[in-house]
């Protein structure tokens, strides 16, 4: 069965839309811009996934965003809703229901991380061969992505949307008995500082996302 043997790639994310998510940003970009960079953080995590060797899901945050999933340029595998609760109770809910389906590995990203690179995906992929889980810090203490060729232990009671996320995750899985390999850390997009950081990363990037993504954050003049 391939879908045991390969790495399925899980793409969380939400459906940029004017109001809707990335506040921090919104408070300093405006409305407009920051739907404009929600936009483009989204398309360079479909580029990302263009290039998965193995199965590819997405699996929208809201209600009735299914459609929207199915609409978008890149052609998923499978549309999976995620459910209520929080990050934590929604990921295992996810996982459990495709480890039922056969999938075996599972590496989650969201939509924020674009300085993500070939080096990282290959290496977080060679990693659940060796290990139970695979963690990509954040320079802010979560995580970029996470994976496992195991279920997860209790993942609800974790601090979610915090500094102390990594550090949290991977105890609880140590204290489970599963092995983890930690990635090099790298930093997700959540407050204006992170844009002209990720001026300077992307300006050598060859990625079409990310060159529109470069182009934009520079007519917002966060290039200097």
């Amino acid at each position: 069965n391939s879908i045991a043997n390969a790495v399925t790639l899980v793409v969380f994310c939400r459906r940029p839309v004017p109001g809707i998510g990335k506040r921090r940003l919104a408070r300093e970009l405006g409305e407009t811009a920051t739907l404009m960079i929600s936009e483009l953080l989204l398309a360079t995590t479909l580029e990302d996934a263009a290039t998965w060797p193995g199965g590819r899901i997405i699996a929208p945050a809201e209600p009735g965003d299914e459609d929207w999933a199915r609409s978008l340029p890149l052609a998923f595998d499978e549309v999976v809703q995620q459910p209520n609760g929080n990050l934590g109770d929604r990921l295992a809910s996810i996982d459990q229901a495709l480890r039922r389906r056969g999938h075996t590995r599972l590496l989650y990203i969201g939509s924020d991380a674009p300085v993500l690179g070939p080096a990282d995906y290959q290496a977080a992929r060679a990693s659940l061969t060796t290990h139970d889980v695979v963690l990509g810090p954040a320079l802010d203490g979560g995580v970029t992505c996470l994976g496992s060729r195991q279920p997860w232990p209790s993942l609800t009671n974790l601090p979610w949307s915090s500094e102390l996320l990594h550090d949290a995750l991977q105890s609880v899985c140590q204290q489970s008995g599963m092995t983890v390999h930690n990635l090099e850390p790298r930093y997700d997009i959540d407050v204006p500082a992170d844009l002209g950081r990720l001026c300077a990363d992307l300006v050598t990037d060859s990625r079409p996302a990310r060159r529109a993504l470069y182009q934009a954050l520079r007519s917002l003049g966060y290039c200097n």
